[in-house]
């Protein structure tokens, strides 16, 4: 994802005068192109990402339109008073970009995993929350954000080396979830880097005779609130699935939005995420994905466990 990311903020730069780009001691040799090209538009603000966020915010105020970027954790956690006083109090329209959602560098420990990040930034006000599933998904993101100018938003990326899924630029609008394969038994509505094992747990699980659909939820705010609508009528089962705490991720948001409702949906709702405890183990995103069942088995294990007990 990160190099399309590169790829498509150098073509957004050559259309869009006002676009800049902020980074925070990484993806120098990422950006050389666009560094060439843009010299005065391209800032490395350091290891400072909280200065890079008010850095951010004084160009936006001065009529650019500013990109940040670095490690999740980092262009997050780190500077969250930051995006809070200077982005959303003042509604910029800033794009907060993280690389390495979830367990993406989970090799390098804990304090370069990602699962509390979408969590974080929902609950602030004006703030919009992206997480795409892909690369072509991540172009049309950027796209749509710069189209509308308006407010701060947090873009969530992968690492590098995800599947692509699409075949080409799907209708990307935000706050409007991508149907990729539809049922009315099971859906599957996964957000971010996890929706290539989404789509192969719905294959698995259609093997094993449960109809699966699956939906790139790639807005986690503000929400698709008809197609929530749609699945929680027509489905026995609606399954969040996204490399984030199962607190406050996807799966929150359904959560408080069911609550709203007037009457309980048809449907039940499984949450699949991250637990909520600080792994003190080395591994890859594979071995973290296995352990806690959110690669393609576990979550296909994990739903028909569900639907067993529901019988």
């Amino acid at each position: 994802m990160r190099n399309a990311f590169a790829d498509e903020a150098f073509k957004l730069a050559e259309i869009e005068p006002r676009f800049v780009l902020v980074t925070a001691d990484i993806g120098n040799r990422l950006f050389d192109k666009f560094k060439a090209a843009f010299p005065d538009r391209f800032f490395n603000c350091g290891v400072a990402e909280a200065n890079m966020t008010g850095v951010a915010a004084g160009l936006a105020l001065d009529g650019f339109l500013p990109v940040t970027y670095t490690i999740a954790p980092f262009v997050t956690t780190r500077c969250l008073e930051q995006i809070r006083v200077d982005l959303c109090y003042h509604n910029l329209p800033v794009v907060v970009t993280s690389v390495g959602a979830g367990y993406s560098y989970a090799s390098l420990g804990a304090t370069h995993h990602a699962c509390e990040d979408i969590a974080f930034l929902r609950c602030l006000p004006e703030m919009r929350v992206i997480c795409p599933g892909d690369s072509w998904e991540l172009r049309g993101a950027l796209r749509a954000l710069f189209a509308e100018a308006k407010g701060p938003a947090y873009l969530r990326l992968g690492k590098k080396g995800e599947p692509v899924i699409h075949s080409g630029p799907p209708d990307f609008k935000i706050g409007r979830a991508i149907v990729l394969e539809e049922s009315t038994e099971v859906a599957l509505l996964s957000t971010g880097n996890l929706l290539p094992e989404a789509l192969h747990a719905a294959e698995m699980l259609r093997q094993a005779g449960v109809g699966a659909g699956v939906t790139s939820f790639h807005t986690v705010k503000p929400l698709d609130e008809d197609h929530l609508q749609e699945v929680f009528a027509r489905c026995r089962l609606v399954v969040t699935i996204e490399e984030h705490s199962r607190l406050g991720g996807l799966g929150g948001a359904v959560s408080e939005w069911i609550c709203d409702l007037p009457e309980w949906p048809r449907a039940r709702l499984l949450r699949l995420g991250t637990p909520d405890l600080y792994p003190h183990e080395g591994g890859e995103q594979e071995y973290f994905r296995k352990q806690f069942g959110l690669d393609a088995t576990g979550i296909a294990s994990r739903i028909q466990d569900s639907l067993t007990r529901s019988k």
